[in-house]
C-alpha cells in the first residue's frame, strides 16, 4: 500500500540538526494508525471499565456521570475511549468507557492491546460482566489480563532480586518454601540467561511469582467485578454472585445497587479525605484534601504547598488516627479518613 506523506512545518524544517528519517517514520505511524486512543489522566483517581461487548459499560457511564456514551443492544457500539467524571465524597474520579474486548485481545485481536494499554494506567479496573452468562466471561477476561502482565487484587511478591556482574547465584530464604525451591529458582534464572544474581525470598511464593519479579514489568492493580443485568436472573443466582470476593451486583437499566457500587469503588481505590483547619477557626469541610490510604502528615504538607514541610514544627490532628483529639503529631503520623489537621510552623 502506497502512503503519501504531506510534510508541513516551519521554513527551517530541514536544518542540519533535524532528523528527516525519524520525522518520516512518525508521519507514517500517524497515517497508518489513525486517531489516538488514550485520554489525559485527570481527577483524583482513574477507573477503567473493561468487558465484552454489550455488557452495559456505556449504560453505566451514562448513569453515573453526565457523559453520553453511545449504547445499543448490538455489539461494538463504543469504538474509542470515552471519559466521564464521578463526583463522590469530594473526589473527582475519572471513569473510562473502553471498547468491548474479545477473546484473544492479548494477541491483538480487535482493539484489545489498546484497551489493555489504557487499563494499565488506571488506579482501579472494573470488569463489567453479564450476569446471565455466569462466570464464563470473568474467567476469560482474567486470562486475557494475566497474559499481558496485569495482576488483579494481589500485591507484588516480597522477593529481593538483583543481577550482578559476577559471583554466581546467591540464594537465601527467610521463610520455609512450600511452592518452589532453590533448584527451581536456579533453573528459572538459567532459562532467562541469568547466571549471576542475588535472590532473597521474604515470603513463600510460587515459581510464577518469581518470574514476575525477574521480568519487572508486571502491574498489580485492584479490581472490582460488576455483574450487570441482575434483573434477568433468579434471586438465588444474584445471592451466589454477590457473595464472591470483590464483587458487586447491579442493574444499570433499573439503577439498582449503584450506591453500593460507589462505596466499593471508594474502598478499592483506597482514598481518604483530610480536612484542614486554621488556628482559631472552624475546619474547612467544604474543600477537603483527597489522599491515598497510608498518607502521612508530610504528604498533607506537600499537597497544600511543597514549602510547608521545610518550616513544619508540629501538627494537631482530630479524628480516628489519634488516641485523643487534638493530638500533637509529627511528619510521619499516618492519617485516617475524615481527619482534621492544623499545621503549626516554626
Amino acid at each position: 500500500m502506497a502512503v503519501r506523506l504531506n510534510i508541513k512545518g516551519p521554513k527551517n524544517l530541514f536544518c542540519d540538526n533535524f532528523d528527516v528519517q525519524f520525522y518520516l517514520h512518525l508521519r507514517c505511524v500517524v497515517l497508518l494508525q489513525g486517531e489516538g486512543f488514550d485520554v489525559m489522566k485527570s481527577g483524583d483517581a482513574r477507573v477503567a471499565l473493561i468487558g465484552f461487548p454489550s455488557v452495559g459499560k456505556s449504560t453505566l457511564l451514562n448513569t453515573m456521570t453526565s457523559t453520553h456514551s453511545e449504547s445499543a443492544s448490538y455489539e461494538f457500539t463504543t469504538l474509542t475511549c470515552i471519559p466521564g467524571v464521578i463526583e463522590y465524597n469530594g473526589a473527582n474520579i475519572q471513569l473510562l468507557d473502553l471498547p468491548g474486548i474479545i477473546e484473544g485481545a492479548a494477541q491483538g485481536k480487535g482493539r484489545g492491546r489498546q484497551v489493555i494499554a489504557v487499563a494499565r494506567t488506571a488506579d482501579l479496573i472494573i470488569i463489567m460482566l453479564d450476569a446471565t452468562k455466569g462466570d464464563i466471561q470473568r474467567e476469560l477476561l482474567e486470562k486475557e489480563l494475566e497474559q499481558v502482565g496485569i495482576r488483579l487484587n494481589t500485591r507484588k511478591p516480597n522477593i529481593y532480586f538483583k543481577q550482578k556482574k559476577g559471583g554466581g547465584i546467591s540464594f537465601n530464604s527467610m521463610v520455609p518454601l512450600t511452592k518452589t525451591n532453590e533448584k527451581m529458582v536456579q533453573l528459572i534464572l538459567h532459562e532467562y540467561k541469568i547466571f549471576n544474581a542475588e535472590v532473597l525470598f521474604r515470603e513463600d511464593c510460587t515459581s510464577d511469582q518469581f518470574v514476575d519479579v525477574i521480568l519487572g514489568n508486571r502491574v498489580y492493580m485492584p479490581c472490582l467485578y460488576v455483574y450487570n443485568k441482575i434483573d434477568q436472573i433468579s434471586i438465588e443466582e444474584v445471592d451466589r454472585l454477590a457473595r464472591q470476593p470483590h464483587t458487586v451486583v447491579v442493574s444499570c437499566n433499573l439503577k439498582m445497587n449503584l450506591d453500593n457500587l460507589l462505596e466499593e469503588m471508594w474502598e478499592h481505590l483506597a482514598l481518604l479525605r483530610v480536612y484542614t483547619k486554621k488556628r482559631g477557626q472552624r475546619p474547612d469541610f467544604e474543600d477537603g484534601l483527597i489522599l491515598r490510604r497510608g498518607a502521612t502528615v508530610e504528604h498533607v504538607c506537600h499537597v497544600i504547598h511543597r514549602s510547608i514541610a521545610e518550616t513544619f514544627k508540629y501538627a494537631l490532628v482530630w479524628g480516628q488516627s489519634v488516641k485523643y483529639s487534638p493530638q500533637r503529631v509529627g511528619l510521619t503520623h499516618f492519617m485516617a479518613d475524615e481527619d482534621v489537621i492544623q499545621i503549626v510552623k516554626k
